[in-house]
């Protein structure tokens, strides 16, 4: 059970994975295009000289934050759109199948399936997984280095204290726990446990 678990939890982030990566790739290329629009920023930064009133250093500083503002919202808005996808995954997989697909392909399900247990889950699962890691990278490209730091420790602590449970014998998840569900094979009936003990979570 314990080795199938990490399977399934691997899948799972896998694919977060996988959406983080099409997320990068989608943000370079808007950041990219952003920045080689030269006629759209030839227009800005003519606009902004010629009401500068002769501060060519001002206009140039201003064409150059506006720039730089813009990369920041597409990243910003990356990170965003990566915890929101992570979520409804989550939330939409165990609402509608009790099981997330990692956990399907490895004949696991979480129990009880009730809509206020996967909310609860997928909300876990989505700030251990990536929610504070992207908050500590909002905060980094904000330049709140030193909140950085301290949210990126938070985010490493959440993610080993939710994650390694699942290697260990009859312990749950802090997601299980918290959200007051438990990991069981598909065919396990609800109470009862691989070895006897406390349902796997």
């Amino acid at each position: 059970m314990r080795l199938r678990r990490a399977t399934a939890w691997f899948i799972d982030f896998a694919l977060v994975v996988g959406a983080a990566s099409l997320l990068a790739l989608l943000t370079f290329h808007r950041v990219t295009l952003l920045v080689t629009d030269v006629p759209s920023l030839a227009t800005k930064g003519g606009l902004d000289l010629v009401t500068s009133r002769g501060d060519v250093v001002g206009a140039s500083e201003h064409l150059g934050l506006s720039l730089w503002d813009s990369v920041v919202l597409d990243v910003e808005e990356a990170f965003g759109a990566l915890v929101l996808v992570t979520f409804l995954y989550q939330w939409a997989c165990l609402r509608l199948l009790g099981r997330t697909l990692g956990k399907g392909l490895l004949g696991l399900r979480v129990t009880p399936r009730l809509s206020r247990h996967a909310l609860r889950r997928a909300a876990v699962t989505t700030a251990a997984d990536v929610a504070v890691y992207a908050l500590a990278c909002v905060l980094l490209i904000e330049g709140h280095y030193l909140a950085s730091v301290l949210v990126w420790a938070v985010a490493v602590v959440l993610f080993l204290v939710n994650a390694l449970p699942v290697v260990f014998p009859g312990h749950r998840s802090l997601a299980d726990r918290l959200a007051g569900t438990s990991v069981r094979g598909v065919f396990q009936r609800a109470g009862s446990s691989p070895r006897g003990g406390v349902p796997q979570g």
